[in-house]
């Protein structure tokens, strides 16, 4: 079984967001990235999970400059087989799809994993988006995924409900928690990394149709405000003057 995994490199969790160049821009200045979690912890993962029990490779590609490769050697730590890094900007997610696409056209996958969307820009995007390039089924959300044979059993939650649908040869998943568990790599897994290939390909030229015109952030949020529990009549008035509840 040979899969493709996409994995994109955003803030980690606990920075600090502003913006610069009139608001256009982020401003990555003392920021530290990191491999995006859905990317990491699930879709990768399962992957590699699944090439343990069956056999085969993982193959991991980001679209993005060359400090992209520390997490990318992350990837080949926790397990991935080789890796592919598109040599130009992520300028948005149609450059980021077409790019995947296209190289994913030169091999032969049995199917392409990415996390369900990137903590930084929570599009959603890009899995659709290569799906529709490559005439493949696609699926979103995916909490847990077995395969027998040629067909891949895919559960993912829904308005209300779970689905479980049966998915006959390659398909684009999108991955979502509770697909896998976090691993974290070993010494091993740090060294072997060194030593696996990164190939770094020539990316295809695409037209960019997002232009990012600004970035503003949303109000700050009011303090909490500690109410005496003998005052009722304060509580019942700021309930109904103020949060408008009642």
């Amino acid at each position: 079984m040979n899969l493709l995994v996409c994995i994109s490199k955003t803030p980690d969790t606990t920075s600090k967001i502003s913006f610069k160049s009139n608001d256009t821009e982020y401003n990555s200045d003392g920021i530290t990235f990191i491999m995006n979690p859905y990317d990491e912890w699930y879709a990768l993962v399962r992957a590699i999970e699944l090439v343990e029990q069956s056999g085969g490779s993982v193959t991991v590609i980001n679209v993005g400059p060359a400090t992209n490769d520390i997490i990318i050697r992350k990837a080949l730590a926790i397990g991935a087989n080789d890796a592919v890094r598109v040599d130009t900007d992520a300028a948005d997610s149609y450059t980021v799809a077409a790019n995947i696409a296209a190289f994913a056209k030169t091999k032969t996958f049995d199917s392409i994993f990415l996390g369900k969307e990137t903590i930084d820009y929570n599009g959603s995007e890009v899995g659709a988006m290569v799906a529709e390039i490559l005439d493949l089924p696609y699926v979103s959300y995916v909490s847990k995924l077995d395969v027998n044979g040629n067909t891949f059993q895919v559960t993912r939650d829904i308005e209300g409900g779970v689905e479980v649908c049966d998915v006959h040869g390659a398909m684009v998943l999108s991955a979502a928690k509770g697909l896998a568990e976090q691993r974290i790599p070993n010494m091993k897994g740090i060294m072997m990394a060194k030593s696996k290939p990164l190939d770094v390909i020539s990316p295809m030229h695409v037209a960019t149709r997002v232009e990012t015109k600004k970035f503003v952030l949303p109000a700050g949020k009011s303090g909490v405000k500690l109410i005496d529990q003998e005052n009722m009549d304060e509580l019942v008035r700021l309930l109904h003057e103020e949060a408008k509840v009642i």
